[in-house]
C-alpha cells in the first residue's frame, strides 16, 4: 500500500505543482490587460481569457523591437538617466538591471559552467556555478599568485538562494554536465542524477 501510494505521489506532485505555477503565471499576466479595454468597445462587460497574456507578450516584443533601433536606444538612455537621478529608485533599478542584463542578455555570462567546490568546509563538496571574474576594487585586494573566479553556490531545493564566493580557479573541479543538468540535480537534492558524460580533460 505504501509503495503504491508513494509511486502515485511521485507522479502527481510534479504535475500538480507545474499546473499550479502555470496557472498562477497565466492569471497574473491576464490581469495586466488595462481595465479600460474591458469597459469600452468590443471588450465592454466581457473578459477574454488569455487576452491579457497576449497583450503583455505583444508589449514586451514591440518594446524590444522599438528599442533596438537608433532612436529607441537614445530614448532608453534618456529614461535610464532620469531614473538615475531619483535617490531610492536608482539603487533598486540599477541593481535589478545589472542582474537582468547578465542573466537574460544573449551574450550574458551568468552560470557559464557547473563546477565542484569544497563547501562549507574542506572535505565537503557541492555543485556551484562559475559566473565570471572579480573586478574593480575587489579584484585589486585579492591575494596575488592565484587566478580568482566568481562562483555562485546555490542551496537546495531552492537554487535561487545561495552564496557568492571568490575562489582560486585551482580550487574548482570542472564538471562535464550542463548547467541545466546541474540545476536539476540540485533541485532534486541529488535524486535526479545527470546523464553520463565524459569528464573534461
Amino acid at each position: 500500500m505504501r509503495k503504491y501510494f508513494v509511486t502515485g505521489l511521485l507522479l502527481w506532485v510534479p504535475l500538480v505543482i507545474t499546473i499550479w505555477v502555470l496557472n498562477f503565471i497565466f492569471r497574473t499576466m491576464d490581469d495586466i490587460l488595462p481595465m479600460w479595454l474591458r469597459s469600452e468597445g468590443v471588450f465592454k462587460g466581457t473578459h477574454v481569457p488569455g487576452f491579457g497574456l497576449l497583450v503583455a507578450l505583444a508589449i514586451v516584443f514591440v518594446t524590444g523591437l522599438l528599442t533596438a533601433n537608433f532612436i529607441g536606444k537614445h530614448l532608453v538612455g534618456w529614461w535610464e538617466a532620469l531614473l538615475a537621478r531619483i535617490p531610492i529608485v536608482r539603487g533598486i533599478y540599477s541593481s535589478v538591471k545589472q542582474v537582468s542584463d547578465t542573466v537574460l542578455a544573449p551574450n550574458g555570462q551568468a552560470f557559464r559552467e557547473a563546477v565542484l567546490v569544497q563547501f562549507p568546509r574542506e572535505g565537503m563538496w557541492t555543485i556551484a556555478f562559475l559566473t565570471g571574474l572579480p573586478s574593480g576594487e575587489t579584484a585589486a585586494l585579492l591575494p596575488t599568485g592565484h587566478e580568482f573566479v566568481s562562483v555562485y553556490i546555490p542551496t537546495t531545493p531552492n537554487p535561487t538562494g545561495g552564496y557568492f564566493v571568490m575562489l582560486p580557479r585551482s580550487d574548482l573541479k570542472p564538471l562535464a554536465m550542463s548547467v541545466d543538468q546541474a540545476l536539476k540535480y540540485i533541485v532534486s537534492m541529488g535524486v535526479v542524477a545527470p546523464t553520463e558524460a565524459n569528464h573534461p580533460s
